[in-house]
């Protein structure tokens, strides 16, 4: 009677990251379906028409990532000897890297885009560099069969590449309230679902932490 439920809640941590990551997905569609069909150039997409290979690069990476990756969170397929985390790991890791270079790529070679300034252009690369650097510490770890730093550098990446989300949601909100934001409330507010975004990976890490720990000292207790 209890597995039922059991196996439905394993899959809500996924079914919210992928509900938390469909604004900007389709957004990704929908600038894809404008820069196929040749749609008016204005003031806003220029930057996109002028050079579309990195911005187009960037939405297949993500959305990649970010959907694949929120059923790494499922704890059915996430045991190390799990062929879906193994198969999804070689998905996972060159879409993650190709969403991170891209978004880099963008961030110092487009121009800017509306309510962006130096400020948060630095903060961009600050965490796009974080993010590609987590995946390749992460391959590493694994690598070398050290699988609690590989699940910890892995979520950390996901965190930030799942910004985009949590910065619909916050500036969606602002914008309800106050309108769109200046140059300052968007720095401010884009930076704010990044850091968030990480504070609840560093819960997550610590948390499963603790629980292998637990599950050491129990199964040390028994061999004894």
């Amino acid at each position: 009677m209890t597995t039922q439920p059991l196996a439905r809640r394993q899959w809500r941590v996924p079914a919210a990251l992928v509900l938390l990551s469909a604004v900007p997905v389709v957004a990704g569609m929908v600038r894809t379906a404008e820069l196929a069909s040749g749609a008016e150039i204005t003031e806003a997409n220029a930057r996109f028409f002028a050079s579309p290979v990195p911005v187009l690069l960037h939405i297949a990476g993500v959305t990649l990532y970010c959907v694949v990756g929120a059923f790494q969170f499922v704890p059915g397929l996430r045991g190390r000897r799990s062929a879906w985390h193994r198969r999804a790991g070689r998905v996972l890791v060159p879409s993650g890297l190709v969403a991170a270079l891209s978004g880099l790529w963008m961030t110092l070679f487009y121009p800017y885009g509306p309510a962006v300034g130096d400020v948060l252009t630095v903060i961009r690369v600050i965490f796009g560099s974080f993010m590609a650097v987590a995946i390749v510490l992460g391959l590493t770890a694994v690598r070398r069969r050290d699988f609690a730093a590989h699940r910890a550098w892995m979520i950390r990446a996901y965190a930030v590449a799942m910004g985009a989300g949590s910065q619909a949601v916050i500036i969606g909100g602002w914008m309800i309230v106050a309108g769109p934001p200046t140059v300052l409330a968007n720095t401010l507010l884009m930076t704010l679902a990044w850091l968030l975004n990480l504070a609840v990976a560093e819960r997550i890490i610590r948390g499963s932490g603790r629980a292998a720990g637990r599950a050491a000292r129990a199964d040390h207790l028994v061999r004894s």
